[in-house]
């Protein structure tokens, strides 16, 4: 892989030791345990990954890599959502944060027109987005909270595609500079997740040997 200029590892220092998730999960509290009664719960499980925009394009950053679960909650209009990363990757330096790190993710879509549009409140940072009335294609994006002015990033965006027939999601996570209307790329991340929900099992799933 080819390795970074000095000045750009410098920068990636700043940025992630001032926007690392992992010091800042908030996690709404409740009284009442969560149950599947009240919602659709569905569990996502996949692989994120990682490329650096440089020199006017995206090159692969393999020891950023993670593996994820998510856990969505779809209480009919609004999403309550907690995503667990894992970076495995034994050259992961941790400017990006901890290994191990959780976010929180809450969504309420409403009706503008003939737009379904969102608002979207998250760990890292507040903003919007749209869908299609089934779900299948939708775009969010806000700005990070708290982050320095000397980063090379301010806003993230996500783009995903339920393909529920299929049983998988595909997600694309871009990290760039919004300034002025204009957008500089930084980052960005290809997840792929398959789709998990709760089944009655007719026997044991496994078993010692």
């Amino acid at each position: 892989m080819r390795k970074l200029p000095i000045c750009l590892i410098i920068l990636i220092t700043i940025v992630f030791a001032s926007c690392s998730s992992s010091n800042k999960t908030i996690i709404p509290t409740s009284k009442i345990l969560p149950t599947t009664e009240d919602n659709y719960t569905i569990l996502w499980l996949g692989n994120g990954e990682s490329y650096i925009y440089i020199n006017g394009k995206y090159e692969r950053n393999e020891s950023n890599d993670y593996s994820f679960e998510v856990v969505q909650r779809r209480y009919g209009n609004t999403w309550k959502s907690v995503k667990n990363m894992h970076r495995i990757h034994p050259d992961y330096d941790g400017k990006a944060g901890e290994r191990e790190q959780t976010m929180f993710f809450g969504i309420n879509f409403t009706e503008k027109g003939n737009k379904i549009v969102s608002t979207i409140n998250s760990s890292l940072g507040n903003g919007t987005g749209s869908t299609d009335n089934e779900f299948r294609n939708q775009t969010i994006q806000f700005s990070i909270d708290d982050i320095s002015s000397f980063a090379p990033y301010n806003t993230m965006r996500i783009t995903q595609h339920y393909k529920y027939e299929q049983g998988t999601l595909l997600e694309t996570v871009e990290l760039f500079k919004l300034k002025d209307g204009i957008e500089t790329p930084f980052a960005k991340i290809e997840e792929s997740a398959m789709i998990f929900r709760p089944k009655v099992l007719e026997n044991a799933p496994t078993k010692f040997r």
